[in-house]
């Protein structure tokens, strides 16, 4: 196996999705810290969903998929850029921060 080098990973996904949430102010859960990480929702232009990981646990793009493949379905949004920061939270962290993040886009 060829070693990583240092540092963070930063991955990017994009999904075409059909829920717009409509006009809303960025909205931040979480908190970056030893075993967690922050989600960040903010307006993007077009009809795709963004998602830009950058993770200290570098080699899980697999596990990166899988899981917002998951979000996806399940929210299916369409004009949102999502950032996420983090410091090796578990999948199911990752999935429970990403629903609080929606949560907050609700009226």
């Amino acid at each position: 196996m060829t070693p990583l080098p240092p540092g963070l990973e930063t991955l990017d996904f994009r999904f075409a999705g059909s829920h717009a949430p409509g006009a809303f102010a960025p909205v931040l859960v979480g908190v970056v810290g030893s075993g967690n990480l922050e989600v960040m929702l903010e307006p993007e232009a077009g009809g795709e969903c963004a998602v830009r990981v950058q993770t200290s646990a570098r080699g899980f793009a697999p596990i990166w998929q899988a899981v917002l493949d998951d979000f996806h379905r399940r929210h299916d949004l369409s004009g949102v850029r999502v950032s996420i920061n983090d410091m090796g939270a578990t999948p199911a962290v990752v999935s429970l921060r990403l629903d609080q993040a929606v949560q907050e886009l609700r009226p």
